[in-house]
């Protein structure tokens, strides 16, 4: 092996180095927001990778000789999967080559859209579709809801409850929302809706899954866009107040964001530059008068969103996607609720090659339109992802490479340029999104589930019922997912244990050749990919609810009248850290009032007192039990706008730290 790197001459290197300096040199000092910078370097990547794809076909495909063996299959196989994660990186880097940023049009429109009397405003009906939430996942949304800034008889709150539930009927009228049932669960999610609208009457519907908390602006920021009667829907991101289960398990709570940020924040809004951004189904506002003219919500598909989307496109409606965070919500809190959501969206997506309305047979859309809503991606990355982790053991195993090898320097001089480019390609897109290792074990980890989803989409797509993602019930134990561990560890285990027979030269299952070099690094790289992922099956127990960090000027009551000054940290529903001066006379048990502008009193009790590091502060654990107004008060208060959990930099040796106390047994406290 050390042989062929010390011979191996530099010139290979040539086109990877002229990738490097062009990033360099040039892209990486462009401001990444204009659409003639994205043009350019997604052009300049497209060309590394045709050249790639070009070579890949005429120089290791069409040579490998017809002789029908297992290699002649397995050649072909690997490059058709290559073609079909080409065309997945083509529609990519299309959709990301044009910019636009929405907020800004937003701020003209609310101010001419809102400059008319308050009478003068539309009526909207704000939907809350819920099946088995608890009430400590709903009362957020209902009081989130309730609490919109807009004129209060210009909009009222519909709990559509699939369930039939008596105490949420009392707490509907307790609140004053609107409690709505139907007699049957048909058609799931879509149906449910499609009842509200035989109910409500308002000229737009806000839509909220019963587990986001809209913003008190969101519909000033929204529905402005409507002046525009082709604006059929405007979505908005989806982000959310608890960490999910990869930024958990991975102990990263604090320094990687979670796994939607890529698409909400970076494609969703590309999309809507070529206007096909399509609707998310939470945190969005549909024009009744569009709904109408597709017959309301479809229901062809579990994803009825994106059916939506597809359909108003067919009547000339399109999607708007506004890029600013309006509402958050709760990310699945388990691996179990991780997988049930991603498993019903891909299936819903592969669901809509097949109806009328979608992107196959839709009437009204053009040939780009058909391409860009083509469910590609769901179609390709986990095939994709498995043949990379396999290539390898394959090949260790039986001696049957991917390509009809030409050498070394030919994989060096043709191949790396490409990953050169797509990994400062995506570095340079989404600095905050995105690191190729930490980013390819959640995509590994969960291909194990997924292919086996896509699968089984393609040979029976639809029989398979609506399945809610679990909400509420949150981690507070420590869980394991076998399944995937296992699988995980078996194609490790291939993969070492054919690295290792084939060091000794009486066990080798493979002749002397250049392409064991590159199977032995690639091999190595997968087991430590492989690795990482595997830390994600080991679920940390987590609490229901997450702290927000508030950073509040606040006065602290204790008996007798004494009062302390503090800040006060972090906040949720049920408790709070402060920090204050250490020569304070507080004991654990203590009774407490907390006092901050805008907030409720909240009597509470101490429960943990620590000296901090600077040895003059002490922090004060204290917690507390609010009900009626108080409680809804501190809900506006924490979850409509004031605070959010986003990770806005990458700290990589965090990064580092966090996988590498976690592989040995010690986790970081999550905050």
């Amino acid at each position: 092996m050390v042989q062929y790197l010390v011979g191996l001459d530099l010139w290979p290197l040539a086109p990877t180095l002229l990738v490097g300096a062009v990033f360099l040199i040039f892209i990486t000092n462009w401001p990444r927001e204009r659409t003639w910078t994205r043009a350019l370097t997604c052009a300049f990547v497209l060309a590394v990778a045709l050249r790639y794809l070009i070579w890949r076909f005429t120089q290791t495909v069409l040579p490998h000789p017809v002789d029908w063996s297992f290699g002649f299959f397995w050649t072909w196989f690997v490059f058709c999967v290559e073609l079909g994660a080409f065309a997945d990186i083509l529609l990519f880097l299309i959709a990301m080559s044009r910019y636009v940023d929405r907020s800004s049009e937003a701020d003209e429109l609310e101010r001419a859209y809102f400059a008319r009397p308050a009478g003068e405003l539309p009526t909207v009906d704000v939907f809350i579709p819920t099946y088995n939430e608890p009430l400590d996942v709903l009362e957020r949304t209902i009081v989130g809801a309730l609490a919109l800034d807009y004129p209060r008889d210009k909009f009222k709150v519909y709990v559509l409850d699939d369930k039939r539930r008596d105490w949420l009927k009392a707490y509907c009228e307790e609140k004053g929302a609107i409690h709505v049932t139907r007699p049957d669960n048909s058609h799931a999610k879509a149906g449910n809706m499609n009842n509200g609208l035989t109910v409500s009457s308002g000229e737009f519907i806000a839509i909220f899954d019963a587990d986001f908390v809209p913003y008190r602006n969101f519909l000033r920021r929204t529905l402005p866009f409507f002046a525009d009667p082709s604006i059929g829907i405007v979505q908005t991101p989806q982000h959310f107040f608890n960490k999910d289960p990869v930024q958990s398990n991975l102990s990263l709570e604090t320094v990687w964001p979670d796994e939607q940020r890529l698409f909400f924040d970076e494609m969703a809004a590309s999309r809507d530059a070529w206007d096909v951004s399509f609707c998310c189904g939470s945190c969005s506002v549909a024009r009744r008068s569009a709904l109408d003219a597709i017959g309301g919500f479809p229901h062809d598909s579990i994803t009825e969103d994106l059916l939506t989307t597809l359909a108003m496109l067919n009547k000339g409606f399109k999607t708007r996607y506004l890029n600013e965070r309006l509402s958050m919500g709760l990310a699945a809190e388990n691996l179990k609720g991780y997988f049930v959501q991603r498993g019903r969206w891909c299936r819903g997506g592969i669901q809509t090659i097949y109806p009328h309305n979608g992107p196959l047979r839709g009437p009204g859309l053009n040939l780009f339109q058909r391409l860009m809503f083509l469910p590609l991606s769901w179609l390709v990355q986990y095939t994709v992802r498995f043949v990379i982790l396999v290539v390898p053991a394959v090949y260790l195993w039986t001696g049957a490479a991917p390509l009809y090898f030409t050498g070394t320097q030919d994989i060096v001089y043709y191949q790396l340029p490409v990953l050169v480019a797509y990994f400062l390609l995506m570095g340079w897109l989404t600095p905050t999104r995105y690191l190729p290792l930490v980013s390819s074990a959640v995509g590994a980890f969960a291909t194990f589930r997924m292919l086996p989803v896509v699968i089984s989409s393609l040979v029976k797509p639809f029989g398979v019922p609506f399945r809610v993602t679990p909400k509420g019930s949150g981690n507070e134990e420590s869980e394991f997912d076998r399944y995937t561990f296992y699988s995980i560890a078996f194609w490790v285990g291939v993969t070492a244990l054919g690295l290792v027979i084939n060091i000794v030269p009486e066990w080798s299952r493979i002749g002397e050749g250049e392409f064991s070099v590159v199977s032995a690094y690639w091999a190595l790289i997968n087991i430590i990919v492989l690795l990482i992922s595997a830390l994600i099956c080991f679920e940390k127990p987590r609490p229901l609810l997450d702290s927000f960090i508030t950073d509040e000027e606040a006065r602290i009551v204790a008996d007798e009248g004494r009062y302390h000054r503090a800040r006060v940290m972090s906040l949720s529903l049920e408790s709070g850290i402060a920090e204050m001066a250490a020569d304070t006379a507080l004991s654990e048990g203590d009774a407490i009032i907390v006092e901050m502008d805008r907030f409720p009193h909240l009597n509470a009790k101490v429960e943990r007192l620590t000296r901090t590091k600077r040895g003059t502060i002490v922090r004060v654990a204290f917690s507390y039990a609010l009900a009626g107004e108080c409680r809804d008060r501190m809900i506006v208060r924490l979850y409509t706008g004031q605070y959010s959990q986003d990770v806005r930099e990458i700290d990589k040796s965090a990064i580092v730290s966090g996988i590498w106390a976690r592989l040995f047994g010690r986790t970081a406290r999550a905050t």
